[in-house]
């Protein structure tokens, strides 16, 4: 079985294919790149949203609603806001 399992992992390199063993980890990918870590910023502050408004009117308001009202209301400013900070710390580093 082990032989088996050699000569497919064999092929699939002849074939062009990356073994299992040798590809570098799917999540390690995605959390390092630029897209992800924005994703979850805004994730993070559209959490944020829910939280605070949810607060103000003494019930969940639910993600969807926050999401809706935190795009249309704040997302605008805080991507500018964002993208300046990561400006300066660039040209800090």
């Amino acid at each position: 079985m082990t032989h088996n399992n050699f000569s497919q992992t064999n092929s699939n390199r002849a074939a062009g294919g990356v073994s299992r063993e040798s590809a570098p980890h799917n999540d390690e990918l995605i959390q390092r790149s630029s897209l992800y870590r924005e994703f979850m910023a805004e994730r993070e502050e559209v959490l944020k949203h829910k939280w605070i408004e949810s607060e103000k009117a003494g019930y969940d308001i639910g993600f969807e609603r926050a999401l809706v009202d935190w795009v249309v209301n704040h997302r605008a400013k805080w991507r500018q806001d964002r993208q300046s900070r990561l400006a300066l710390s660039c040209a800090f580093n």
